[in-house]
This record gives C-alpha cells, sequence and structure tokens, in this order.
C-alpha cells in the first residue's frame, strides 16, 4: 500500500533537530523525513540500550541513514543547557545550520497531587517545558536564517476545561506548557517568518514506552506513530510564512489535505480506538459521536 502522504523530497538537504528521537513518535518523524534526504540531528540521553525499551541514539542514526538521509546522533538531556548548547553547535557545525525544530521530548506522570512526588513533577516540568523553552531559544539564530523555517512542539490545544486538569493536574500543567510556547513563540517569531505549530494526535499512539506504561498490554485501540510522522510532514511543508500558531490534530490535518483511509493506521485495524486525553470536545464528538 502507497503511503497515504508520499515522500517528495521536499526535505532534502534540510537540517531537523529532534528531540527524543531515539524511539517512538521522534524516531518515526525522523524516518519520514529522511526518506527526503535531510539532515536529522538525534537528540536524546538513549546513549546505551534500556533493558526494556529499544532503541538508542546509534540505532536511530543507522536507520535514518539507511532511509536516505545524514544522521548526527547527540547525547541530550533538555534539562542541560550546556548538553544542548553543545548538540546545536554540532549540528551547525556538521550540516551547516538549523531549518526545522522538532520539541518531542517529554515526561508523563499520570498522578494526582498526593501522589506526585516533587521529583516527579520537576522532571515533568523541566523535561516538557523548559526543555522546549530552552531548545526553542537556543536554535532560534539559526532557524532565523532556515529555509522556510519551523518549530513543531508535540503537545496538545490549550483547552482550560476542568476535566482536564483534576485527575493529573502537574502533567497538564507541564504538558500545556509546551503549547504555551506555541500560542507566545509564535507571535514573537512571526517577524522572523519562522513558523511555530504543536500537533497532537487524536488517539492513542502505540509506541515501545506505551508498552512499557501498559505492563505488556497489546495494542488494540492505538493507532500507530505513522500517523504522526505523516501529519509532521504535511505541516513542516507549508509556507512558515502563513501557516503558524496551529494547535493541530493528526487526523483532521490530514483529512484536509486529502487522506480518507485511517484503517491503514490502526494497530489492530477494525478496533474501538482509544481518545488520547486533551482532544477538545469539537474534535471529540465529531471523530467519535459522542460527548466527553
Amino acid at each position: 500500500m502507497p503511503d497515504a502522504i508520499p515522500n517528495t523530497g521536499f526535505f532534502a538537504g534540510k537540517t531537523v533537530f529532534i528531540t527524543g528521537a531515539s524511539r517512538g513518535i521522534g524516531k518515526e518523524i525522523a524516518l519520514k523525513l529522511a526518506k527526503d534526504g535531510a539532515n536529522i540531528v538525534v537528540a536524546a540521553k538513549t546513549a546505551t540500550a534500556h533493558p526494556k525499551l529499544p532503541g538508542t541514539i546509534y540505532t536511530a542514526a543507522e536507520e535514518i541513514e539507511k532511509a536516505g538521509g545524514k544522521a548526527l546522533p547527540c547525547i541530550v538531556d533538555v534539562r542541560d543547557e550546556s548538553a544542548v548548547k553543545a548538540a546545536v553547535e554540532a549540528a551547525v557545525k556538521k550540516f551547516g545550520g538549523i531549518d526545522i525544530l522538532i520539541n518531542n521530548a517529554s515526561a508523563i506522570s499520570l498522578t494526582n497531587t498526593e501522589d506526585t512526588d516533587m521529583k516527579r513533577y520537576d522532571l515533568m516540568h523541566s523535561i516538557n517545558t523548559r526543555g522546549t523553552y530552552l531548545l526553542t531559544k537556543t536554535c532560534l539564530p539559526y532557524l532565523k536564517k532556515g529555509k522556510n523555517p519551523h518549530i513543531l512542539n508535540i503537545s496538545p490545544p490549550l483547552d482550560m476545561d476542568a476535566k482536564w486538569f483534576g485527575p493529573h493536574v502537574g502533567y497538564t500543567m507541564a504538558k500545556f506548557g509546551m503549547s504555551m510556547c506555541v500560542l507566545g513563540h509564535h507571535e514573537e517569531f512571526r517577524p522572523f517568518e519562522i513558523a511555530v505549530n504543536a500537533l497532537w494526535p487524536m488517539t492513542a499512539i502505540w509506541t515501545s514506552a506505551m508498552e512499557f506504561l501498559s505492563h505488556g498490554g497489546d495494542s488494540t485501540g492505538n493507532r500507530k506513530a505513522s500517523i504522526m510522522s505523516d501529519s509532521a510532514y504535511v505541516i513542516l511543508t507549508q509556507d512558515s510564512r502563513k501557516f503558524t500558531g496551529n494547535f493541530l490534530i493528526d487526523e483532521e490535518i490530514l483529512k484536509a489535505h486529502g487522506v480518507s483511509d485511517f484503517e491503514q493506521y490502526e494497530c489492530v485495524p477494525g478496533s474501538s480506538l482509544i481518545p488520547d486525553f486533551f482532544v477538545p470536545a469539537k474534535s471529540y464528538e465529531a471523530r467519535f459521536g459522542s460527548k466527553l
């Protein structure tokens, strides 16, 4: 079956800096862009294999180069300003600049206030909100010089409904912090013609991390990460001067660009899909036919 969003060569020679690209959604986006011949900076902490989560920055880099791209694996903890600066400098030295930044790295804990220790709270805010802000700030001088420059945060639409805060306020605050960066930075960077957008899945996405968090559960009701990579591909091909400040849902952006067969993205075709967190009521009702 041909790809729902075919590769066009648009990203040939462009340099894309992706956090958390050693596995999951980040790696899937990297591989999609690599097929065009993009230069991919694989920025993640995983330099040695995790006992329960496959993939390192080096194995991801190998896959990227096999797919047709060029890769620079960088050991980066997005909380570490010196490590971030070193990785950005290495990327510029190797590839000559940075055209696209994808803030994908994230930490999650779906716990209430009483059960969220402050170490975990600080981790979520340091990676999700502060890490996104730090990467954006550090890449900004190079994005200003980029070709059709984009920043894409893997974060949800801002929805100040208490139902998203009550069960896990610490996580919601940290994740919405990434989206607040979109809200502010798209306006701040408009004079530089840098697009800043957010992308979020309509449904649960099956990754090795999801498998780990589900304690060995199966992928029924989940979609493949390829729906996110196809969506990112569409977003990043848009004119950065015009397409900015959007909070996008994967299924909706693909429908708007002619995709009608979504069964190809289902891990178990025909199963009842599991809605993701933070899907706006209007989108949820249109997709699932009932109210949240």
